[in-house]
């Protein structure tokens, strides 16, 4: 008998879209939006507003990217972007990563306007108005394309869930305390009590402290 995954819960959200008299392709959203100036996702031909986040998620966020682009470049690994960049998953869906980092091997995938294949690392921070079902679609997304290394960053719930591809299939790893490392980022080492607890350590004192020890 084949097993059924269970219904948690029926939500009703409204969202704000854009439709057309067809599906927009993703070279018609990438001319028609500017990600700089619209933070929209593009999923099965319907432009998406993608909801605002809170101030815990953008200092998050800055700290994380500030530390991963500094890394990534000190190490000459390949190049980190932010929540800004569109990812193409296929003709009719486009998704905008929180981070991700693409490395210096697939650098010809990096174009003016989006990223053109799977990142080896995308990393989403979780909100607190975050619909689970967005995030399952999410994830399904970032797997359909290949993504090496997807991590989800729950703050609420102070969880790192980290998916790692092997082979066909995907493993997963739940860290609540202690370290947690980046496959995709050699030596890249991070502790959960910095994620989720402030005062931050400085960027500048943790990175001196990621290279000495990478």
């Amino acid at each position: 008998m084949a097993a059924t995954l269970p219904v948690r819960e029926k939500v009703t959200a409204k969202r704000v879209q854009w439709i057309s008299a067809g599906p927009i392709s993703f070279e018609e959203f990438l001319e028609l939006f500017s990600a700089k100036e619209d933070y929209v996702e593009l999923l099965d031909g319907v432009v998406v507003e993608k909801p605002m986040v809170q101030l815990e998620h953008e200092k998050l966020l800055i700290w994380l990217l500030t530390l991963l682009h500094l890394y990534v470049k000190k190490r000459h690994l390949g190049i980190v972007l932010g929540s800004r960049t569109a990812v193409e998953i296929n003709q009719f869906r486009g998704r905008l990563p929180d981070l991700l980092f693409v490395p210096k091997e697939q650098m010809e995938s990096v174009q003016q306007k989006a990223v053109f294949s799977a990142p080896a690392l995308v990393i989403e921070l979780i909100s607190p108005n975050d619909r689970r079902a967005d995030i399952v679609a999410l994830e399904a997304d970032y797997r359909t394309i290949g993504v090496a290394e997807i991590v989800f960053i729950d703050q609420r719930k102070r969880t790192v869930r980290l998916l790692r591809k092997r082979g066909a299939k995907y493993v997963e790893e739940i860290v609540t305390t202690g370290a947690f490392t980046l496959e995709t980022i050699p030596g890249f080492r991070l502790e959960t009590q910095w994620v989720f607890k402030e005062p931050r350590p400085d960027e500048i004192e943790t990175l001196a402290g990621l290279l000495n020890q990478a």
